[in-house]
């Protein structure tokens, strides 16, 4: 049976009901008042002496000043089969050097987002850990090193990917081993923790004690974020970590990051003194790095817990004004490329003048102070101002950083759409059976879906060789989509039938089509 394409219908514009468009019933397309005369009823002709409308005076229309402007009574509709490059292009390109590329990702974006899904997926098999603890489950662990560390917390700590059953959702669990609870209020005392968000801090999710390894611990959940690494991992690795495999010297700090760690961690700062509370622990073993220069505080509200006997000798500018010191401290290890425990600090101040600025250098110097003097009372603000123009360096990296993702984003904009088309297209083509029908696919409106198949596809040129021309295909596939009223020519592989049909009346085939495919589904689930 051959496919008789339907008749093109004229579009009949929307007529405004009673009440739009500013009261008037008959309006041209696009009515400017500054241009067109007014509007008048179809067939006549304008009066000369007929007063115009001034936009400038009162409302004329009587509907009290909703719409100020004349809206059309029809717009076209958005041409969403075209791809439009969106700025900002930093690094223009002539027409030759376009490539596949530009309608999809970065592969190294690409790259990168797929690691860290994989990495957000490992499993652990064969594992001795407890297979749950509390709601969380699929243990693996993060440290790098299996060494035990008191030093920082008081007990030693180890750190896991953990999935929830609740949400579903991927978390990092933190076990201090050893721990007893001695008072519920150490752990209620973290609720506040709980409301503090911010973009440079890692959230606390839960808190819990817990015997799932057959000791008492304190069981802290937190954001994960997929390999990411501390500043201890990236600035003073270890010969024997997996991040200094070959025992490579560690490269010079730039200043500029310098700056962007100080202002990220100020940020994060703000948001915690803001809420009462501080910090309390700032070290490169808890800063994680998530991307090029983008670090978050972790491991915050640890402190108050594991300390919580001890917290009523100091009170809470004291420990603020230890945030100062820490900030100071790790700024200047990273500078110097020397641990917290292994230096001294003028000699590392004079180590660290020669290699920065000296506007660099009085900050750090200014944070190391508040160590020292406990009668100091600047805050957070105080030293924000101070480093203002840095701030904007850092603001204008983010900003630029977002530009660069949503261009990122464009190229992606239309491949969820050409998945759905493509997915309608192949349950329709080729298909063995329908409803004991073994020719359905190659009958009636089936037909011709088969031919554009071949038509997007499997181009070939006067020779016979396939044309892979990924343009033509994203092309079809959009104008398929979209509907567009443009023809073109369908032939059957022998050359014996040729059809000329337009976008929109594919679509409504492939509607149709594909809504019989669908109707039957459902019938057949309900039998």
């Amino acid at each position: 049976m051959g496919f008789v394409p339907h008749d093109i219908k004229a579009y009949n514009h929307p007529r405004p009901q009673q009440g739009e468009s500013n009261g008037n019933l008959h309006q041209p397309p696009i009515f400017d008042p500054y241009v067109s005369p007014s509007p008048s009823l179809s067939g006549t002709v304008h009066n000369a002496h007929q007063p115009q409308i001034n936009p400038y005076a009162q409302d004329t229309t009587g509907n009290g000043g909703a719409s100020y402007y004349q809206e059309p009574a029809y717009t076209q509709p958005i041409q969403y089969h075209l791809y439009t490059p969106l700025g900002p292009h930093r690094d223009p390109t002539h027409q030759y050097q376009r490539t596949v590329q530009d309608f999809f990702i970065s592969d190294t974006l690409r790259e990168d987002l797929q690691r860290k899904s994989a990495a957000a997926q490992q499993i652990l098999p064969n594992s001795k850990l407890p297979p749950q603890i509390d709601h969380f489950y699929s243990l693996v662990p993060l440290d790098t090193n299996n060494q035990r560390n008191t030093a920082i917390f008081g007990y030693a700590s180890w750190i896991y990917k953990v999935v929830s059953s609740k949400d579903g959702n991927t978390y990092a669990l933190r076990r201090l081993e050893g721990y007893r609870l001695t008072k519920e209020q150490a752990i209620r005392n973290v609720q506040a923790w709980k409301r503090v968000n911010n973009s440079s801090l890692v959230t606390v999710q839960d808190i819990f004690t817990n015997r799932s390894f057959g000791d008492s611990a304190l069981m802290i959940i937190t954001d994960y974020f997929p390999l990411a690494k501390t500043l201890a991992e990236v600035h003073f690795p270890s010969p024997n970590t997996r991040f200094n495999s070959r025992g490579q010297n560690v490269l010079h700090v730039p200043e500029q990051t310098i700056w962007s760690y100080m202002v990220q961690i100020c940020n994060a700062l703000k948001t915690i003194h803001g809420a009462g509370l501080a910090a309390r622990i700032i070290e490169p073993s808890k800063v994680l790095l998530t991307n090029k220069n983008r670090i978050r505080l972790n491991a915050c509200a640890i402190m108050d817990v594991v300390e919580y006997e001890n917290a009523p000798t100091k009170n809470l500018l004291d420990y603020q004004r230890a945030d100062f010191f820490q900030l100071g401290q790790l700024l200047l290890s990273v500078g110097t490329n020397i641990p917290l425990t292994s230096h001294n600090t003028s000699k590392a101040m004079e180590t660290f003048s020669r290699s920065y600025s000296g506007v660099l250098k009085d900050r750090v110097s200014w944070l190391l102070s508040m160590g020292n003097v406990s009668t100091k009372t600047e805050s957070i603000d105080t030293f924000i101002t101070s480093i203002a123009s840095q701030t904007m360096s850092t603001l204008d990296s983010s900003l630029s950083l977002d530009d660069t993702l949503h261009t990122e984003l464009n190229r992606e904009l239309e491949n969820g759409r050409i998945v759905r088309i493509m997915t309608k297209l192949n349950c329709i083509t080729e298909r063995p059976d329908y409803n004991h029908d073994r020719q359905w696919s190659e009958t009636g409106e089936r037909f011709p879906i088969k031919l554009f198949r071949d038509y997007v596809f499997h181009q070939v040129d006067a020779q016979g060789n396939p044309v892979m021309d990924l343009a033509h295909i994203l092309g079809c596939l959009n104008k398929l989509d979209a509907g567009s009223e443009e023809k073109f020519v369908l032939t059957s592989r022998d050359e014996q039938i040729v059809i000329v049909v337009s976008y929109r009346e594919m679509k409504r085939a492939v509607e149709n089509a594909y809504g019989d495919l669908v109707k039957a589904g459902r019938s057949g689930a309900m039998q």
